[in-house]
């Protein structure tokens, strides 16, 4: 039988679990909200209830060789707790998962952050597969970021690199952020900020469906917002493109699923942007893995470092 491994996703709003083989097929998979309460029931204990009812639901010959996390925030891989959220999620900061887990399941555990876990993910069985220089940028809440080179994630010192939401396009005269600073590309490339200036327009865009479907149907004001926000996208991918010549541009997110509306037009304003010889082999796509690319990549990230 082949090994298997329990991919857990935690996200700002919901935990996606599921049970994955050693080809990084997903054999089954739950999702359970973490916010039902508002978070009055911490994150983690939400998700250690979720993970012990999946297991049993498995059954015994399901029992998986160890427990690869992927979660929302600055995650600080090499201790397996969460560093710092911006503020954004009640009672997240400092959250001991590795720890907690590995109690709970008496099973080896890994951390690392959700984007970095995506970009993994990807290259291990979807998109990305056979690329090893890859950026990954996830487009939602927030805009979170990771980064492959020479086929090795960037983690950094303590596993916190690539938050690519932080970088200060705007950094002079921008709008604040959550995290402290003002002008970060989160600020003005996440779904977020599409739909904060949508409503702007309208207050019935109130989400990131309603400003493509208005931009497909043929309202100028929308599809300029829309070209404007893409613009935000492709500066602050191409100046990633300078730093880092990487062969593959990969879009994930909800939002991901435009390709007439968002991945083309974005593409060819990265194309625009960069230098002629960084942009020669440098392909732009949608992310693969859609919901299962998380836990997927947290997997992965397990088998690269505790398998």
């Amino acid at each position: 039988m082949k090994q298997r491994y329990l991919g857990i996703d935690i996200g700002g709003t919901a935990v996606k679990l599921g049970l994955v083989d050693e080809d990084g097929a997903v054999l089954a998979r739950t999702e359970r909200s973490v916010n039902f309460d508002g978070y009055r029931t911490p994150i983690l204990t939400t998700v250690e209830r979720t993970a012990a009812e999946f297991l049993a639901a498995c059954g015994t010959d399901a029992r998986p060789a160890g427990i690869g996390v992927s979660a929302t925030g600055q995650i600080d891989s090499t201790g397996g707790v969460v560093a710092g959220t911006c503020g954004n999620l009640p009672g997240w900061d400092g959250a001991p998962i590795r720890a907690a887990l590995e109690t709970a399941f008496a099973l080896p555990v890994t951390v690392a952050n959700d984007a970095n876990c995506m970009c993994l993910g990807e290259a291990w069985v979807g998109a990305a597969k056979g690329y090893s220089d890859v950026i990954g940028i996830t487009i939602g809440t927030g805009l979170g970021g990771g980064i492959l080179t020479g086929g090795r994630l960037l983690e950094g010192f303590r596993g916190l690199g690539g938050e690519l939401g932080h970088m200060r396009l705007h950094a002079v005269d921008g709008e604040p952020c959550t995290c402290g600073a003002r002008g970060c590309w989160e600020r003005y490339a996440s779904t977020t900020a599409l739909v904060r200036r949508a409503k702007a327009l309208d207050p019935a865009l109130d989400n990131g469906r309603a400003v493509f479907d208005q931009a497909a149907a043929g309202n100028a004001a929308v599809a300029a917002l829309l070209n404007d926000w893409e613009e935000e996208i492709a500066q602050g991918l191409a100046g990633l493109v300078h730093l880092f010549n990487p062969q593959l541009l990969l879009i994930g997110g909800g939002v991901s699923a435009q390709q007439q509306l968002l991945i083309e037009p974005v593409a060819a304003k990265v194309r625009a942007a960069v230098m002629p010889a960084f942009a020669q082999g440098l392909e732009i796509r949608a992310a693969a893995l859609q919901n299962d690319a998380g836990l997927v990549g947290a997997v992965q990230y397990f088998r690269t470092h505790r398998a």
